[in-house]
């Protein structure tokens, strides 16, 4: 499931019943439900959330390659994920002889944590409402072509301008409630990012694709890494002198376990919602776009997991790419 925007979504738990205050809402604007927030129970402040001056649970909740999100457990770069977001790079290092997948992998040392190219950890450095920049020019009788040519144009130049040369910033300018809003997310990008645990199949894919998008699952979703940075730690490239990243802020993990009321908060990188389709948009997918990407996705399923069967060595090679299949296949 991709994952673009970086939101907070909250259950909010009473002492009686736990109740779902539905929605999402962009870390930089939670200033606005704070009070209704710690009168549930949260202890900290909006501050405390979201800071571009001081350290915040931002620091601690990254974007784990091209959509995932991660969390820093430690204070020095380890990171934590799902299985299946880490499961590219489970697979990348197995082979028949040293199944990870199957079998799990784990690092003693520091010297056997695995690269891997291509990988990367995103931190946000800030996000703004640029709505009025990447408007900026557009009237209402315009054409709907020249409207999109005069945001694609507005837009280039805002991350231009975000990054300002600098290599080791991403900047995206992302539309919000249907393109009535836009925001810009910054974001400092390291791309040493090293294997260092992942559970066996058994546990990490417990129950198969079949349970996925289920609640609740009984999962061991889980894979770690450490995130390495040269010696001013900032971004670098893979090198055996780099060093673990010292993040402004990381969780820890609490071992006593949660109790019966407590107040929850998920922070991270959600997918995409379609809260607002009218009645036709939702006939159609129900009964003409799903069913044919289920029977599209059927079709790939049933083929690879033939080849699969026949081969081990297929079977790895394969693993990654049919997961994503069989994920969209459950989900529609």
């Amino acid at each position: 499931m991709k994952k673009l925007l970086f939101l907070v979504a909250l259950i909010l738990a009473g002492a009686s019943q736990v109740r779902a205050d539905e929605g999402m809402w962009l870390p930089s604007e939670i200033l606005k439900k704070i009070k209704d927030i710690q009168s549930q129970g949260f202890k900290l402040s909006a501050e405390d959330i979201y800071s571009v001056n001081k350290s915040s649970l931002k620091d601690a909740v990254v974007r784990f390659g091209g959509g995932c999100t991660g969390e820093l457990i430690s204070g020095e770069g380890l990171l934590i994920t799902n299985h299946h977001c880490g499961f590219g790079q489970i697979q990348s290092h197995s082979s028949v002889e040293h199944d990870y997948l199957k079998d799990g992998f784990w690092a003693m040392s520091r010297a056997e944590e695995l690269p891997n190219p291509g990988l990367s950890v995103s931190f946000l450095e800030y996000m703004t409402d640029v709505t009025d920049e990447v408007l900026k020019g557009y009237k209402p009788k315009m054409t709907e072509e020249k409207r999109n040519e005069i945001i694609a144009k507005n837009t280039k130049k805002i991350e231009e301008k975000a990054i300002n040369g600098n290599p080791n910033l991403r900047a995206n300018v992302r539309p919000l409630y249907y393109g009535n809003q836009y925001f810009l997310f910054v974001y400092k990008v390291y791309t040493d990012v090293r294997l260092v645990g992942a559970p066996p199949s058994s546990i990490g894919k417990f129950g198969g694709d079949t349970d996925n998008w289920m609640w609740p699952r009984h999962t061991g979703d889980f894979s770690i890494f450490r995130v390495y940075a040269g010696e001013d730690n900032e971004p670098a490239a893979y090198s055996e002198k780099n060093v673990p990243y010292r993040p402004k802020r990381h969780f820890k993990v609490n071992a006593r376990g949660i109790q019966e009321g407590d107040f929850t908060m998920v922070y991270g990188f959600p997918g995409t919602t379609r809260e607002y389709l009218f009645s036709e948009a939702v006939k159609y997918t129900a009964h003409i776009s799903n069913p044919h990407k289920i029977a599209l996705r059927t079709l790939r399923l049933n083929i690879q997991k033939e080849e699969m069967n026949k081969d081990q060595a297929v079977r790895i090679k394969y693993a990654s790419k049919q997961a994503g299949v069989a994920n969209a296949w459950k989900k529609w």
